[in-house]
């Protein structure tokens, strides 16, 4: 017979089930065990505290929903961890932690009269005039300079946001526009700049909000004839920081609104950060007069890290979970996760995950498996469009560049070295290869292997660079 906490915690898992991808399901909630239900607390086991850390960060609202619908508004969760951390039951509760111990009076976002949203900006309205009430300003502590390292990919936004920290409002960087693609580290150097800032003045207001609850708030403004009180609210606030900007596309009045806002704050020397997916020229549906307001500072771009700024990254992200590990493997996810930090930072978490739930040590078998998760295309030979990607990234020129005709020395180093590499590790013939260089002979690429050759013999860093592409090209086939 199924028991009571079996029972609704299953019915917890069909919610939670909805709203996470499978992978994730399978691996952060599967494996959790209900244990006790007593009264309108139900008590789960964990397999450690690293679990429940991450559970508490990226799924506490999905798990406050789903236990709210089977207990009530008054249900609470508490958590198991047991002695050993390793998933073996104990009799012992060494870890107990409550999802929720609000009152059940206070609902989830209620919107509370006169104010904008109760649950983004955890205070009142302020009145001009009247003692002011500090703002929570809604940053995840995490995103730290400290931990946000510092590469060519990222160098001029964050000494910018670093000065900014220093001087809040009192730089030329007034707004800073920080664009890049998605999962570069925007949202943490925004956050980052609004942490340094709360550390160095106790008197600055700081907030943060993404643009899409910002015009959630405007809508809710709108409905409580509240939009005076909205404006007034946020022309009290000293570093503004507005992610993800470009999701003010189309949305006039919210527009028209955050205009106001903007103009009041940058006359009153109050900083204002943005972030976008694309730089401010190239942002459609915004009207052109905020467009002009957004260059008016400093537009930084975050682009994809290169090899050695992605391995300091996943290198720190390891020490700080107090996890060690081995160089060949760091390499490894390096080499075959390149444009995302975000997915990065994917990897080492279902890394750590594989290796604390199936108990194995974190090895390039480990990792090859867990990175075909997130590699779409999985290489199983070196083609020669591969070598001249791949070389072309290392010498950081434009991959078309190496069919062109150049005497520039960096783009011409780059081709042959591709031409010797193809002639190395593929088996195409010598004409085929010259072909996929913009039709040259099979002369030019003997000539051009000839060249790499005694470069290597005479050149003991150039001989590195091409051991370090070869080392690269065989670490992606391997995936």
């Amino acid at each position: 017979m199924t028991s009571d906490y079996q029972m609704v915690w299953d019915n917890c898992l069909r919610t939670i089930k909805k709203n996470v991808n499978p992978q994730s399901y399978k691996t952060w909630f599967e494996p959790i065990k209900p244990v006790l239900l007593d009264k309108e607390v139900l008590t789960i086991q964990v397999p450690n505290k690293f679990f429940f850390e991450w559970l508490e960060e990226h799924y506490v609202q999905l798990l406050k929903k789903s236990i709210r619908q089977e207990l009530g508004e008054r249900g609470r969760l508490v958590y198991h961890i047991p002695e050993n951390g390793n998933g073996h039951e104990s009799s012992t509760l060494t870890q107990q932690a409550r999802i929720s111990s609000r009152p059940s009076s206070e609902k989830d976002n209620e919107p509370v009269p006169g104010v904008f949203d109760a649950e983004m900006i955890k205070n009142p309205f302020i009145i001009p005039g009247i003692k002011r009430i500090k703002i929570d300003p809604q940053l995840n502590a995490n995103y730290t300079f400290d931990n946000y390292i510092e590469g060519d990919c990222n160098r001029l936004a964050r000494n910018a946001g670093l000065a900014i920290a220093k001087k809040p409002g009192g730089t030329a960087f007034n707004p800073l526009v920080i664009f890049g693609d998605v999962g570069l580290g925007k949202t943490h150097l925004a956050q980052a700049i609004g942490n340094e800032i709360v550390s160095r003045f106790d008197s600055k207001a700081v907030l943060y909000v993404s643009a899409e609850k910002f015009t959630n708030q405007i809508i809710q403004a709108i409905k409580n004839n509240s939009v005076n009180d909205f404006v007034n609210f946020y022309q009290m606030i000293d570093v503004l920081i507005i992610d993800d900007i470009q999701f003010l596309s189309g949305k006039q009045k919210t527009q028209e609104i955050f205009f106001h806002i903007f103009n009041q704050l940058h006359q009153n020397g109050k900083q204002i950060v943005l972030t976008s997916d694309r730089a401010p020229k190239d942002l459609e549906g915004i009207e052109d007069r905020l467009i002009s307001r957004f260059k008016w500072g400093l537009s930084a771009d975050l682009q994809a890290p290169d090899l050695e700024t992605r391995m300091a990254i996943l290198e720190a992200k390891m020490e700080d979970e107090g996890v060690d590990i081995p160089t060949d493997v760091l390499e490894f996810i390096c080499y075959n996760i390149k444009n995302n930090i975000r997915e990065l930072e994917g990897v080492m978490i279902s890394l750590l995950a594989q290796a604390t739930l199936i108990r194995r040590d974190i090895d390039i078998d480990l990792a090859k498996e867990v990175i075909r998760n997130f590699v779409t295309t999985i290489n199983k030979e070196i083609t020669v469009e591969f070598i001249q990607q791949l070389v072309a990234e290392h010498f950081s020129v434009p991959v078309e560049k190496l069919h062109h005709e150049t005497r520039k020395r960096n783009i011409v180093i780059a081709r042959q070295l591709s031409m010797y590499l193809a002639k190395k590790l593929t088996n195409k013939s010598l004409k085929s290869i010259g072909e996929q260089f913009g039709g040259r002979d099979h002369s030019t690429v003997i000539y051009s292997c000839k060249a790499v050759q005694d470069m290597m013999d005479t050149d003991m860093i150039f001989k590195d660079t091409v051991e370090e592409v070869e080392k690269k090209l065989k670490m992606s086939l391997n995936t």
